[in-house]
């Protein structure tokens, strides 16, 4: 029995009707179910400054220009302290002083020979004269021949020895103000003065203890550390790799864990000539940072930890993406117009923790994927923009 034509094209027509439906329905049925696109975070090429720095191995120290850790050059007890712990003193200043009665007394001995050499020195001297006159009168005698010579030779070897004494008196004038000097040189060393202008920060020594001077070779506390924080820097250490880049007049930032959230500009002001080896597999170079316009609101105080960044090279207006953005080998994922990431190789210059600099391989407006830590984030992963928190 034939089939009509009419029915054959009626059950061509039902088999692709269900065909479309089951599509449809494939269709509909992924659409629900497929997974939602990734959300990323996305950063935008732009063109700004970067930097190539240097940064410090361990965490630096804020030090003082000067700081003297100072003691009596002789030994005693302690009679007058005359300073207290941070307080700000001046040059030349007394701060301490040691027992010296007996050397008071030596010089009060010495003032009082003194003045009994002045004394004997004005009678001898006055004799002197007496026998000058004399021998002078003697001589005109001797020529009127009222005198023999034998007489006038005696008056004039009187007035030598008269003179004589007068110089031998004046010679103790000068030991006397020579013992006076060297009393007063005995007295200076018990007392203790500022060689600069600075603040006490630690006094160790107290009223009738004794202070010691310390022998050669060992180590004593001071009396009094004495600080002069007019003039402060930041000595940190830097690997000896990145020495090489790092020049005096370089200019650096400078950030202090006590004042969070603020840097200091600074400028390289010594580089130390010899690689320290306090770890074997740690050599570090000392380096000097000196502040150029040092924090005066805050409380900047010798000790605190620092950390520096030393600028060796830079480049204004350079296109540059955020370093993180950079995996291994140069690339990066880039967000195309239809939501799927694809993977480029950029070529780089400069590059610091935050900025690195692309030469090629990406163009201003890009975006590129700044959350490369999220999981299913990779090359075609279709993605969805995130809006950035502004404050991060």
């Amino acid at each position: 029995m034939a089939i009509s034509p009419h029915r054959e094209k009626s059950s061509v027509r039902k088999y692709i009707f269900i065909i479309i439906v089951l599509l449809l329905l494939g269709i509909l049925v992924w659409y629900f179910i497929r997974p939602a696109p990734l959300a990323v975070q996305l950063a935008e090429v732009g063109r700004g400054l970067v930097e190539a720095t240097v940064s410090n191995t361990r965490a630096g120290t804020v030090k003082a220009c000067r700081r003297a850790k100072l003691a009596a050059p002789v030994g005693g007890l302690i009679e007058r302290m005359l300073v207290k712990k941070g307080q700000r003193v001046k040059r030349d200043q007394i701060l301490l002083e040691l027992w010296n009665e007996d050397l008071r007394a030596q010089e009060r001995l010495a003032q009082e020979q003194l003045g009994t050499a002045q004394t004997q020195a004005d009678q001898a001297c006055l004799q002197a004269e007496l026998a000058e006159k004399e021998a002078e009168r003697a001589r005109q005698l001797k020529e009127s021949g009222f005198i023999s010579p034998e007489g006038l030779d005696q008056k004039i070897s009187a007035a030598k020895v008269g003179r004589a004494a007068c110089e031998s008196a004046r010679s103790l004038i000068e030991q006397s103000r020579s013992r006076i000097a060297v009393a007063r040189a005995s007295l200076e060393r018990m007392v203790l003065r500022a060689p600069f202008n600075g603040i006490v920060a630690d006094i160790s020594g107290e009223l009738g203890e004794y202070s010691t001077p310390s022998p050669p070779g060992i180590p004593t506390l001071p009396a009094i550390d004495l600080i002069d924080d007019s003039c402060i820097f930041v000595s940190a250490p830097i690997d000896e790799v990145d020495a090489a880049n790092v020049k005096v007049g370089q200019m650096a930032r400078i950030t202090l864990d006590a004042i969070k959230g603020k840097s200091f500009p600074g400028k390289v002001k010594r580089i130390a000539p010899y690689v320290l080896e306090l770890e074997k597999q740690a050599r570090t170079v000392e380096v000097e940072v000196a502040f150029i316009d040092p924090p005066d609101e805050e409380n900047l105080l010798v000790g605190y930890s620092a950390d520096v960044e030393i600028v060796h090279e830079s480049r204004p207006n350079v296109l540059r993406i955020p370093t993180q953005t950079v995996l291994e080998g140069n690339r990066v994922l880039l967000y195309q117009d239809n939501g799927v990431l694809a993977e480029h190789t950029v070529t780089t210059g400069l590059a610091n923790w935050e900025q690195t600099e692309i030469t090629s391989g990406l163009k201003e407006g890009d975006r590129i994927v700044l959350s490369l830590d999220r999981e299913g984030v990779k090359a075609g992963a279709r993605v969805q923009p995130e809006a950035m928190n502004p404050g991060k």
